[in-house]
């Protein structure tokens, strides 16, 4: 009789464990979450201000108790935002690191083909992902794939119509598009074609830098020959910082736009004096204003002035998505009910900032707000 009892609590034990490891990533103290970001070269900064964002507010969670008992672990690895190795390391994050879910990766063409190879046809969620990219916002009806990415941020057309709207409203007819041959700077240039073609025109001038060059050369001749009256730069800040100074080398000043992916305190601090008057579209509230709750909340976490970004408030409302999602999910966690779970988040409020997944969308926000670089650096509303 001991002996059946035995066995029965054994059976019990093993049916236990079933419950809560039937997806990799998950034991009974802990929820493993992988990410793929830059974190060393020429984009380093940007990733290392996510990952330290996001580890400082799983320490918060964690020391409250974590996630239903579980406390949250994170595994970041660097992509040096490059397609393959980004695509390795998704392999690496699910097959060996056993990642229960994905959370914020950078870049557009990266995270697109990660999407429709690997963590889509696995079922695995990513929530957000530095990037506004069309490709990654594709109805689930002509890419199932879609399913699996829940994007945090505007998309890319978000940010260029508010930022051609502006142009427009201030008279400006001749803008020309410096853009990166990559499916963000594509996607980006696809954005202000689309928003111009509303106000009947077209860019004056085109011009391009490839992913991780600083060789500008090919771009500033058509651009500067066009004598535009605006540029709108869809570019990371190494490459913007390098083309606006030669623009003004060749006696060009333009109205200097660019979208936020673009690194807002690297692009100051790498420009000194010439980033003042340059406008950045920006898809999260002002880190620096504590009006607003959610951004309260990011600098108690952060808790040095001087390290609030943009950046940061990104990565911290990737991981608030990503906190609501496996809060709802429950006890008995698994890939699918984190995934209903996050499709379950209709129009949530983190105190100023809406997310939004309801009517199977992806979108998440179309927060766009346009900011400009003050005097000293200072990054104006």
């Amino acid at each position: 009789m001991r002996a059946l009892k035995r066995l029965a609590c054994l059976g019990a034990i093993a049916f236990s464990t079933l419950s809560w490891a039937s997806d990799p990533g998950i034991t009974e103290t802990s929820i493993t979450l992988g990410m793929s970001a830059p974190l060393s070269g020429p984009n380093g900064a940007y990733g290392m201000d996510m990952r330290q964002t996001i580890q400082t507010y799983f320490e918060q969670v964690n020391k409250s108790g974590g996630i239903n008992g579980r406390k949250l672990e994170l595994v970041a690895l660097d992509d040096g935002y490059e397609t393959e190795k980004t695509l390795s390391n998704t392999k690496t994050l699910l097959n060996e690191k056993h990642a229960f879910a994905l959370l914020a990766y950078y870049g557009s063409s990266p995270t697109t083909e990660a999407m429709n190879t690997i963590f889509g046809p696995a079922k695995v969620p990513l929530v957000g992902t530095i990037s506004g990219a069309s490709s990654l916002r594709e109805p689930i009806a002509s890419n199932p794939n879609s399913r699996y990415m829940f994007n945090v941020r505007a998309s890319y057309a978000d940010e260029t119509e508010a930022i051609v709207n502006q142009m427009v409203s201030l008279g400006l007819k001749s803008v020309a598009v410096l853009y990166q041959n990559d499916g963000f700077g594509k996607s980006g240039l696809d954005g202000v074609s689309a928003a111009l073609k509303k106000h009947g025109l077209t860019p004056s001038a085109v011009g391009t830098v490839e992913r991780n060059s600083l060789d500008i050369s090919k771009a500033l001749d058509p651009i500067s020959k066009a004598n535009p009256q605006a540029v709108i730069m869809v570019t990371l800040y190494k490459p913007t910082a390098v083309f606006v100074k030669a623009m003004k080398k060749a006696g060009q000043n333009p109205m200097f736009m660019t979208l936020s992916p673009v690194g807002t305190e690297q692009l100051v601090q790498e420009l000194g004096a010439d980033a003042r008057g340059i406008g950045i579209s920006q898809v999260v509230p002002y880190p620096w204003n504590d009006i607003i709750p959610v951004v309260r909340e990011y600098q108690r976490l952060i808790n040095k002035p001087g390290a609030y970004s943009y950046y940061g408030m990104e990565a911290y409302l990737m991981a608030r998505t990503m906190v609501e999602g496996l809060r709802r999910a429950g006890k008995d966690l698994s890939r699918e009910k984190l995934q209903s779970a996050l499709e379950s988040l209709n129009n949530i409020d983190f105190g100023g900032y809406r997310i939004n997944y309801g009517n199977n969308g992806r979108q998440g926000s179309r927060y766009v707000e346009l900011t400009v670089v003050g005097p000293g650096g200072k990054i104006l509303k």
